[in-house]
Order: structure tokens, then C-alpha cells, then sequence
């Protein structure tokens, strides 16, 4: 009789697999905060360098208004440049020209009309102008030391003729104006190098007091004035008030 075969020991109660709790769903490993899309943290808004194209100057201005907008704008800069280039510029022939004023060099030869006189019409110390005055200059320079020198010549051949007292008296008197005159002259001879001077440096026909205009009669009379007329006798009353 076959022995009844024991029943294969239960199948070791497989622990019931604990319903392998869903593998605890492995907390999803904290996905590296990868999951939200990357809200590209607003670079701090690095303003993708909205190339802010500029704004093409969106004038608020369209159609006719808008190109005369337009055109508007370089005229500013066209001043800007013009009052840069008044500032300071050279013209033709080393001509200068700073702050309005115009500089003539003494090696600058500015051909006038014939009987040319400058005109309060015209721009004032233009190089006309200074043409002008620095030929009236030159002239009267010139014939002041041609004076001074026949003066000189006159007293050598005075010193020579030796009279009798009475003739040697007048003569010692008239010496005396002669040598007065030529130390005037060699002041005025002074006087028309400064002014020449003023002319090569763009400082002529300006008050050196106020820097106001003297004026072209009051230069045309007295070419190595200084001064305007007002500024004048105001010096001359000052003087006189002190000599008082």
C-alpha cells in the first residue's frame, strides 16, 4: 500500500509579496527639479537686449509732418558744427577766423580796389578791413622814419656850422623841438607795431577795456586807437579828475 504522499509542504507562505507596495513608487527621486520647465528664472529679465532698435525715432509725427521732423535734426547739428568752425578756422592764404574774429598774417597779401575805403555796410574788421588799416599802417610807419631820420641828419649838420652865441642859441632851440618831434615819432613808431601786431593776432579795431567795436571812422582818423570813443573820454575825464 503506497503511503499516502504528504502534501508538499506549503509553499513556504510566500510571505504574501507584500503587495510589493507599488514599490513605493520610488518617490520620484526628487526628479532634479527638473520637472517644472525650467521657468527660465527671468534672467533677471536681461532685457534680451531688446535691441531697442534705436527707437527709429518713432516721431510721433507721420507723413509730411515726419520728414520735416527729419530733416530738422541734421539743421541742428549743421549749426553746431558751423558755430564750432566759427570758433576757430583757418581760411584761404592762413587767414584765421576765432570767435568772429579774423586774423591777418603779416605774409598775407590781400589785393583792394583802387580807392577802396571800408564801409560800416560790410562785415566789420573783415580782411578788407584789416588790409586796409595795415597799408595805412605801414605807410605812415614809413614816413615817420624817413622824418626821423632827415631830422637826425639835420642836427649832425647843425652841429657842425658853428656861429656866433646869438645863432648858436636859436640853434640849440630849434635842436631842442627837432629832438622833441623825433621822440614823438619814435613813440607813434611804437604805437603802429602794436597795432600791427593786433591786426596779425585778430585784436584790431576792439576796445582793449570794454572789447566793443571802436568803429571804422574813428580807425580811418586814428588808426592806432585803442579804444572806443566812449571808453576814451572816460580815461580823459578819470585824468583829469585825478590831475584835479
Amino acid at each position: 500500500m503506497t503511503k499516502p504522499v504528504k502534501p508538499a509542504p506549503a509553499p513556504a507562505k510566500t510571505a504574501k509579496a507584500a503587495p510589493a507596495k507599488p514599490a513605493a513608487s520610488p518617490v520620484p527621486a526628487k526628479q532634479p527639479a527638473a520637472a517644472r520647465p525650467a521657468t527660465p528664472a527671468p534672467a533677471k529679465a536681461t532685457p534680451v537686449s531688446h535691441a531697442v532698435p534705436a527707437k527709429p525715432v518713432t516721431s510721433p509725427f507721420t507723413g509730411k509732418v515726419a520728414s520735416a521732423t527729419a530733416r530738422h535734426i541734421p539743421i541742428k547739428t549743421q549749426k553746431a558744427q558751423q558755430s564750432s568752425m566759427n570758433k576757430s578756422a583757418t581760411l584761404d592764404n592762413g587767414i584765421t577766423r576765432e570767435d568772429g574774429r579774423y586774423a591777418l598774417p603779416s605774409t598775407t597779401l590781400i589785393d583792394l580796389p583802387k580807392g577802396y575805403r571800408p564801409s560800416n555796410d560790410e562785415e566789420y574788421m573783415n580782411p578788407k578791413h584789416l588790409a586796409y588799416f595795415r597799408n595805412k599802417l605801414r605807410e605812415w610807419r614809413e614816413q615817420l622814419v624817413e622824418e626821423s631820420r632827415q631830422t637826425m641828419e639835420n642836427l649832425r649838420d647843425e652841429v657842425r656850422d658853428v656861429g656866433d652865441e646869438a645863432e648858436r642859441a636859436t640853434r640849440e632851440t630849434e635842436n631842442s623841438l627837432e629832438l622833441r618831434t623825433r621822440d614823438r615819432y619814435r613813440k607813434l613808431i611804437s604805437k603802429i607795431d602794436k597795432a600791427l601786431r593786433r591786426i596779425e593776432e585778430g585784436r584790431y579795431g576792439f576796445c582793449e577795456e570794454t572789447d566793443e567795436e571802436i568803429g571804422v571812422e574813428r580807425l580811418d582818423a586814428r588808426p592806432i586807437a585803442t579804444l572806443s570813443l566812449d571808453a576814451q573820454e572816460r580815461r580823459e575825464h578819470l585824468q583829469k579828475q585825478m590831475g584835479d
